[in-house]
C-alpha cells in the first residue's frame, strides 16, 4: 500500500578543511539523527534519508533509506577539494531516480529537502552554478527545498544563493564541532517535526527550523 514519504538528503562537505574536529562532529551526532528517528515509527515511515558526501567527486553514502530499516550509518571522511558541481548534480540525480521509484511503488511523494553543509568556498573556476540552477529551475518537476549551513571559511553570499528556503551562517560563537552538533540538532527536529505534523490537507509540509544556536540566519536570494 502507498505511503506518504517526505525524502531528506544529507549533501556533507567532506573536503580536507572539514578533517578533525568537523568531520568527528558529524560522524558522532549521526547515530543520534538514527536513533531519534529509527525508533519513532510515525516518522520513520513518512520520511526517508539519504547522505551524499563530496569533495573532489561527490558519492552516495547512504541511498535513499527508511532509517528504521538501517543498521547504522556511514562514516564520513575528508580528502580533497571542494566541488559544489559534483554534488549538485549527484543530489539531482539521486531526487530523480528516488522520486521516480517511489511514484512508480505507488507512493504520494513530497517536495524532496536537500541540508546542504560546507566550511568553504566552491573549487576556484568551477561553473557550479549552472549546476543550481538545473537542480532548483521550476522545469526540473521535483526540484527541492534546500536549507543551507556555512561554517568555518564558508562564504555567507555564496550559502543564502544556493538556499531555496532557509539559510544559515556559523556566528563563530562557538567552536566548529559545537557548531556541527546544533546543525545535527537542527536536521534531526526538521525530519521528525515533518514527519509528525500533518498538513491541513492531511499532506506534509516541511518543517525547517528558523533559528539554530550558534548560527546567524541569512536571507535567502531570489533567483
Amino acid at each position: 500500500m502507498g505511503q506518504n514519504i517526505l525524502p531528506f538528503y544529507l549533501v556533507c562537505d567532506e573536503s580536507g578543511s572539514m578533517d578533525g574536529e568537523p568531520i568527528d562532529a558529524i560522524n558522532t551526532a549521526l547515530p543520534e539523527l538514527h536513533h531519534e528517528i529509527g525508533i519513532n515509527p510515525v516518522v520513520a515511515d513518512k520520511t526517508q534519508f539519504a547522505i551524499i558526501g563530496f569533495s573532489d567527486r561527490a558519492e552516495v553514502l547512504l541511498p535513499l533509506s527508511n532509517l528504521s530499516q538501517v543498521a547504522s550509518l556511514p562514516v564520513l571522511s575528508t580528502k580533497g577539494s571542494t566541488s559544489f558541481g559534483a554534488a549538485l548534480r549527484c543530489v539531482k540525480d539521486e531526487i530523480e531516480a528516488d522520486v521516480s521509484r517511489l511514484k512508480s511503488e505507488g507512493h504520494q511523494v513530497y517536495r524532496p529537502v536537500v541540508f546542504f553543509l560546507t566550511d568553504g568556498y566552491p573549487n576556484h573556476g568551477e561553473n557550479w552554478r549552472d549546476d543550481h540552477q538545473a537542480l532548483t529551475s521550476p522545469s526540473f518537476p521535483y526540484h527541492p527545498n534546500i536549507v543551507a549551513f556555512g561554517i568555518g571559511e564558508a562564504d555567507p553570499t555564496v550559502i543564502s544563493s544556493i538556499a531555496t528556503f532557509r539559510a544559515f551562517m556559523s556566528d563563530n560563537s562557538t567552536s566548529p564541532a559545537d557548531a556541527l552538533n546544533e546543525f545535527a540538532k537542527a536536521l534531526t527536529k526538521s525530519i521528525v517535526r515533518s514527519g509528525s505534523t500533518p498538513a491541513g490537507d492531511g499532506g506534509m509540509v516541511l518543517q525547517a527550523p528558523d533559528q539554530v544556536p550558534g548560527f546567524t540566519s541569512l536571507s535567502v536570494d531570489a533567483l
